[in-house]
């Protein structure tokens, strides 16, 4: 490859002539492409390479969580599948005040529990657009969880700083820490009662989870911890999942798509809109590393006063992404000093997996799956394997707040997949990372359609992050780079981890070009 360096220590590019996909995990991304060469389409291999992803990276994913996913046909047409979980029947902010809690809602707190929304997702996804089985979908994933699969070495060096949220409860702490302590890479890992739900799902379908001894089973569990969940709200669950409209706006001429709120989606398209409005590819780093943080302030301040609910953000992307607003917006920032710190208050997110897929057939899919904090809310049912998500987290115990938590609502959600229109076709791409994922949509795009990068480059390029009053640096960010931002009042503070994680493919002369993030153990494939 010309002017490529291969001593650089990344990946280069990846090609394929016919289908690809791209995973943060290589037996999730062998999973879809086994499942693609057997004619399934780029539907059923998302979601064998997410059930896969929910046995092998189990501290970012499962059938506990939520999922969210663009998809558009061969004919172009996008539209976005919400699997977000809503609040049980009987959570009120008066009830859950009367038992015992707070100003948040504690992270390991049966409260902080939604009723998971992903396996309703799947099998909405599945019922609608996918041709193989379930069963043929699955039967990766049911062997790991059955028999064990291998524990890589990113999945490995998060699992480690984990072990004391996972000891605190004792049926995670049986699974996930054995000889009480997290798995090496290279460790062999079971779920076997994970095995058993998958099989239950690709038999019952919805209803195997939400429905039936299952639930029941999981209900009780989450009851005897104090959690106000019913049958009646698992039941519900099974059809919880559904289309809607996708929220979009034009970037340097292409049209860029994003879930609507109850997601965060609204947000990166705002920072898009803002950045828009310079000339990133003749900046220095400095300016646009600057750029980027001032426009995240600003998208996240409204995010987090305003993005809730698809009920009480009604209107809201209309209202933000309009011509004066965003004017108004840009004219806030000063390229000389750091704006004052935006409002910051959600809960800390992290842990989330992405992945995306083309088909043969000119099918896209950008899917998005997580469990909120690492290993959710550590509460795991013993009975079904279940390990619950915390993402009732970020509800507030404020009545007048938008995202205010109130009986049968979803939550405001950080996971967002993102999709482009191309000259070519549509150019699934996500961004892990917890709430960096609307600055990274942001970033990425920017690195891809105003320097020309291709999607390994854009992807792999040092991150940087405007969060909670700081400017977070990946080591890759220069020195001299970093002085110029800490004298316009940038708190500079290089982090020790990486922050988030990337997958993207496009369509390209000749087939598919696809990128997956260095900073995680998988990789883009096709055939």
């Amino acid at each position: 490859m010309a002017g490529y360096d291969f001593f650089n220590g990344r990946r280069a590019p990846g090609y394929a002539s016919r289908s690809m996909i791209a995973c943060s995990h290589p037996l999730a991304t062998s999973a879809g492409l086994e499942v693609l060469a057997d004619g399934g389409n780029a539907f059923d291999a998302a979601i064998a390479a997410s059930a896969v992803q929910a046995v092998v990276d189990p501290l970012m994913t499962g059938i506990g969580g939520d999922c969210f996913a663009l998809v558009a046909t061969a004919g172009g047409q996008v539209r976005a599948l919400n699997g977000s979980g809503r609040a049980p029947a009987g959570a009120t902010i008066e009830g859950l005040r009367a038992s015992g809690v707070g100003e948040a809602i504690p992270l390991d707190s049966p409260h902080a529990v939604t009723v998971p929304g992903a396996v309703s997702a799947w099998c909405r996804l599945h019922a609608d657009m996918g041709s193989l089985p379930l069963s043929r979908i699955f039967a990766p994933a049911i062997a790991y969880a059955r028999e064990g699969y291998p524990v890589t070495a990113r999945v490995a060096f998060d699992w480690s700083n984990e072990v004391a949220r996972i000891g605190a409860d004792p049926h995670a702490a049986k699974l996930f820490l054995p000889d009480g302590k997290a798995p090496r890479a290279g460790d062999r890992h079971a779920q076997p009662l994970l095995a058993d739900r998958l099989e239950e799902i690709a038999e019952k379908g919805a209803a195997g989870f939400y429905r039936g001894s299952t639930a029941e089973s999981m209900v009780a569990h989450l009851n005897s911890l104090g959690g106000l969940h019913t049958v009646g709200d698992f039941a519900d669950g099974a059809d919880a999942a559904f289309w809607t409209d996708p929220i979009s706006a034009t970037y340097r001429g292409h049209e860029v798509f994003e879930c609507p709120p109850n997601g965060q989606g609204l947000a990166a398209l705002i920072i898009l809109r803002i950045i828009e409005g310079f000339d990133m590819a003749a900046l220095s780093p400095a300016d646009r590393i600057h750029v980027h943080a001032e426009a995240t302030k600003i998208a996240y301040h409204h995010r987090d006063a305003l993005i809730a609910d698809a009920v009480q953000s009604e209107g809201l992307s209309e209202t933000l992404l309009s011509d004066e607003a965003i004017e108004a917006m840009r004219s806030r920032i000063d390229m000389a000093r750091a704006g004052e710190p935006a409002l910051w208050d959600e809960v800390e997110h992290r842990d989330t997996i992405y992945l995306c897929v083309v088909d043969d057939q000119g099918n896209a899919v950008s899917f998005i799956n997580s469990i909120f904090h690492p290993f959710g809310s550590t509460r795991l049912d013993p009975a079904s394997g279940v390990l619950f998500q915390n993402r009732g987290a970020s509800f507030r115990m404020d009545p007048a707040h938008p995202n205010g938590i109130a009986p049968g609502k979803r939550p405001m959600h950080t996971i967002i997949p993102g999709m482009i229109r191309t000259d070519r076709g549509m150019m699934p791409f996500g961004v892990m990372g917890g709430h960096y994922q609307a600055a990274g949509h942001a970033a990425f795009l920017s690195g891809v359609l105003d320097e020309g990068m291709t999607l390994q480059d854009a992807i792999d390029r040092p991150r940087s992050f405007a969060t909670e009053g700081r400017l977070d640096i990946e080591p890759g960010v220069p020195q001299d780079v970093a002085e110029d931002l800490a004298a316009r009042g940038h708190r500079i503070n290089r982090v020790g981890s990486p922050i988030g994680g990337a997958q993207a493919i496009r369509p390209v002369a000749g087939g598919l070009e696809g990128g997956s993030d260095s900073r995680k153990d998988g990789m883009a494939a096709g055939i």
